[in-house]
């Protein structure tokens, strides 16, 4: 039986979540899968993902899927539009790692032991809001780069910055959990919509991948994720607006229940709506929508809308885990 093909990109991050599941998927069902590369516009260029579109990351994996060229593909899941895609299906979205926001700074410094000035870097408008809502007097900028560039930032021998934001699961993902120095409290740093969650992709009419795909898939991590994308959908907000959500699962008194949190931030930090909602997990889309019709309510629109500040457009730098 031939070796079912698995488009990834090419970054270290990219390669080591796909090869985690190529393996899960041996382990699974005795397939065999090769890794396929794949690369996007998005890892050729330099420019602000903002200024790239939502779907950078995955567009030409997507194109390499309706071509045939790839069997299946592995997407970190937060840098999927909220727009199911025309003869894709995500056939298994597979348990979620850790999905806070981690720092990692000089002298093994907690954020709260940042002096004020102190320079902090990070890629995703969400996180540079989040820091500034804070109030810590915190020079936050831009920066983007694979995992491995950010970190040296902070503690290479050309080191520029005091610390860097990035999301926990990635660095879990390299092996480079032990560089953490704070995972951060989603009360101070809320994650991105599916942050940490990966989304196993395939053809849709390739009914038999789509069985095999399955066994990967893990339901209370599905929901969550469901949960929140809904949330973000219907703020009919891109991956690179200062949004955040974070859905748990936790055992209530009439079973399971989803517990969601979202939050709208505007790139000062200077306004922040946080809510929350609870519901079922056969109910994660219906809850991620009521959620959003709050926080419109609320005057979500009113952060959306507004213009950013100067140079924020180059604050959104990038996908990473």
């Amino acid at each position: 039986m031939t070796a079912l093909r698995l488009g990834t990109r090419g970054s270290a991050l990219a390669m080591a979540q796909s090869q985690h599941v190529a393996d899960a998927l041996r382990a699974a069902t005795g397939r065999d899968v090769e890794l396929v590369e794949i690369v996007t516009a998005g890892d050729r260029s330099t420019a602000p993902v903002a200024a790239l579109g939502v779907g950078v990351f995955v567009s030409a994996l997507r194109d390499a899927l309706g071509a045939k060229e790839i069997d299946f593909a592995v997407h970190s899941y937060k840098d999927l539009p909220t727009a199911a895609h025309p003869g894709l299906h995500i056939a298994a979205v597979p348990p979620r790692e850790d999905p806070r926001d981690a720092l990692i700074a000089r002298d093994g410094r907690i954020l709260n032991e940042l002096p004020p000035g102190a320079t902090i870097g990070t890629g995703a408008l969400r996180r540079i809001a989040q820091l500034h809502a804070l109030g810590l007097q915190l020079q936050v900028t831009p920066i983007r780069g694979n995992v491995d560039t950010r970190i040296r930032r902070v503690s290479g021998p050309d080191a520029d910055l005091d610390a860097v934001v990035l999301a926990r699961a990635g660095l879990a993902r390299l092996g480079r959990a032990d560089e953490i120095t704070e995972t951060l409290d989603p009360m101070l740093m809320l994650p991105a919509p599916a942050q940490g969650a990966l989304a196993v992709e395939c053809r849709a009419d390739d009914t038999d991948l789509v069985e095999l795909l399955a066994a990967l898939d893990h339901a209370p991590t599905r929901a969550a994720v469901t949960a929140e994308r809904a949330l973000l959908a219907t703020l009919e907000a891109g991956c690179s607006a200062p949004v955040a959500a974070f859905a748990e699962l936790a055992e209530g008194d009439h079973g399971d229940e989803i517990y969601l949190r979202g939050a709208v931030i505007s790139p000062d930090g200077a306004r922040d709506i946080r809510l929350s909602r609870t519901g079922t997990p056969a109910d994660a889309a219906e809850i991620g929508k009521a959620l959003a019709t709050d926080l419109l309510d609320a005057g979500a629109d009113t952060i959306l809308v507004a213009p950013m500040p100067s140079g924020a457009q180059a604050q959104q730098l990038g996908s990473t885990e």
